[in-house]
C-alpha cells in the first residue's frame, strides 16, 4: 500500500521547547512545508533565531512566544497567542523535556546542596516540565480544536516520549517515570482519533545528539564513543512530520531505507526513533533492544556515582 500524505501547507502548529533540538528541527520542516509555528520556550538558541527572523514574513511564518511551561497562564497565553496570529490551531507538540539535571534529579534531593527543588515547595520541576506541561498542554489543545474546528481537517498532537518509556534505569528514575507516563497519555487518548478526528501519538527517541545531552558532562560520561552511536534531531523531525501528515490509517515506513515494514498509523501510536523506526506495542513489545542509536553503554559508572550520592551523611534526610 502506498504512502498516503496529507499536506501540511496553510495550517498552523504550536510546539513548545522548539528553541532548540529535536523540536526545533520539527518547526523548521513544519516551516519549510507551509505550515505557520509558533515556537514556545524560555529563549531562543542562535541557531533558533536565525530561522525565526529568516521566517518573520511570508507564506508561512514563525512566531516566538516567551513561554515558561510550568506556568500554566503562559501555557494559556501561547495558545491566545497562537490563535491570534494565525487562526485555526491544527498542531501541537508539548515537546519541551529536561534529562534528569542535577538541580532537579532523584539522587539529589530536596535540601541536598544541587537541588533547587524547594523542600517546601511540594514539587518536582523535573516533573512539572515533563509530564505536567504535557497533560495541561494537550487539555488546551484539545479544548481550542474543539472550540473553532472550522475547516473539518484533523487534528494532531504529537508527544515526546522516549525509549526511557520502555525500560528502567537507576540514574534517571524520575525522568523515566515521566516518558512511562507520557506513553500512557498518548495511548489513553487514542480513542479521540476515529471518535473527534484529533489524532493523538508520540515518537520515542533514542540516544539523540542535542543540547539536552551536548551541555551536560555528566551525562555524555553514559556514551561510548566507540560502540554507541548517535541519532540526530533531524531524523527524528522528520518522523514527526511523517506523523502529521498521514491520512486517516495511511503507513508510515518503518526504515529509513525504504525496505523495512509498514506500520499502521492512528491514534494511540507511539514510533520509537534510532536508526530504524519501529512502533512501540502496548503488550508484548520486545523493547528498544540494542539497535544504533538506543544505547548509551558506560551506564556502571553513573550508577556508582548514584550508590555514592547515598553514602553521604543525612542524605535525603530533611535538615534540622
Amino acid at each position: 500500500m502506498a504512502l498516503s500524505i496529507n499536506s501540511i501547507q496553510g495550517k498552523s502548529a504550536i510546539v513548545t521547547g522548539a528553541g532548540s533540538g529535536i523540536n526545533l528541527c520539527f518547526a523548521k520542516l513544519l516551516v519549510e512545508n507551509g505550515c505557520n509555528v509558533l515556537i514556545a520556550d524560555l529563549a531562543l538558541r542562535p541557531e533558533a533565531q536565525v530561522l525565526a527572523d529568516k521566517h518573520k514574513t511570508g507564506p508561512a511564518r514563525i512566531v516566538f512566544q516567551e513561554t515558561n511551561v510550568v506556568d500554566w497562564a503562559q501555557l494559556e497565553r501561547m495558545f491566545e497567542v497562537a490563535e491570534k496570529e494565525f487562526g485555526e490551531i491544527d498542531i501541537v507538540c508539548p515537546g519541551a523535556g529536561i534529562y534528569e539535571p542535577h538541580w532537579s534529579n532523584f539522587w539529589r534531593p530536596p535540601h541536598s546542596t544541587e537541588s533547587r527543588d524547594s523542600p517546601s515547595g511540594g514539587r518536582y520541576a523535573l516533573i512539572d516540565i515533563n509530564i505536567t506541561h504535557p497533560i495541561r498542554t494537550s487539555q488546551l489543545a484539545i479544548a481550542y480544536f474543539l472550540k473553532n474546528r472550522t475547516s473539518g481537517r484533523r487534528k494532531h498532537l504529537l508527544h515526546i516520549s522516549s525509549i526511557a518509556g520502555q525500560i528502567t534505569n537507576l540514574t534517571a528514575p524520575i525522568y523515566n517515570a515521566t516518558k512511562h507516563a507520557i506513553n500512557g497519555l498518548v495511548r489513553s487518548l487514542g480513542a479521540l482519533d476515529q471518535k473527534l478526528g484529533i489524532r493523538v501519538t508520540a515518537v520515542a527517541p533514542g540516544v539523540i545528539k542535542t543540547p539536552l545531552w551536548t551541555d551536560h558532562p555528566e551525562k555524555l560520561k553514559l556514551i561510548d564513543d566507540t560502540t554507541d552511536v548517535w541519532v540526530t534531531p533531524e531524523e527524528v523531525a522528520e518522523v514527526m512530520l511523517a506523523l502529521v501528515r498521514q491520512e486517516e490509517v495511511s503507513e508510515i515506513i518503518g526504515d529509513r531505507s525504504g525496505r523495512g515494514p509498514l506500520y499502521k498509523v492512528s491514534g494511540g501510536t507511539i514510533l520509537e526513533c534510532s536508526k530504524t523506526v519501529r512502533a512501540v506495542n502496548q503488550f508484548n513489545d520486545s523493547g528498544p533492544g540494542n539497535r544504533p542509536g538506543n544505547t548509551a553503554s558506560v551506564h556502571r559508572t553513573a550508577e556508582e556515582e548514584s550508590y555514592q550520592q547515598m553514602t553521604q551523611k543525612g542524605w535525603g534526610l530533611p535538615k534540622l
